[in-house]
């Protein structure tokens, strides 16, 4: 038997992560003011491009980093932003583009 991985349209992780140390906004590059971070991950990996989009017009959270050959955003702001963020794009990128999406987790 031969298996093969054929990605889809999906975001397989979408979390925020509300109040977390400031050490870990400091190991990111990030500003320490935030009070939380929002994690993503896309594929296939270009969608970054479009969550990214999405996230940053949809309230005051900043952009904290966006790989388009992973897949991977991570967006930073308010606890509420962050959240409202991520539920725009797991709503938008479902609705438009027929992605299988995950459930928003926090910590």
């Amino acid at each position: 038997m031969i298996q093969e991985y054929v990605p889809g349209k999906q975001i397989t992780l979408a979390h925020v992560i509300a109040n977390p140390n400031k050490a870990i906004f400091e190991k990111l590059g990030l500003d320490a003011q935030n009070t939380a971070l929002g994690i993503l991950t896309i594929t296939p990996s270009e969608a970054s491009i479009i969550a990214s989009d999405i996230a940053t017009k949809s309230g005051s959270v900043d952009l904290g980093f966006i790989d388009r050959f992973s897949g991977s955003v991570v967006v930073c702001g308010e606890v509420s932003e962050v959240e409202a963020a991520l539920t725009q794009v797991v709503d938008q990128l479902n609705e438009i583009l027929d992605f299988s999406v995950c459930p928003i987790t926090r910590t």
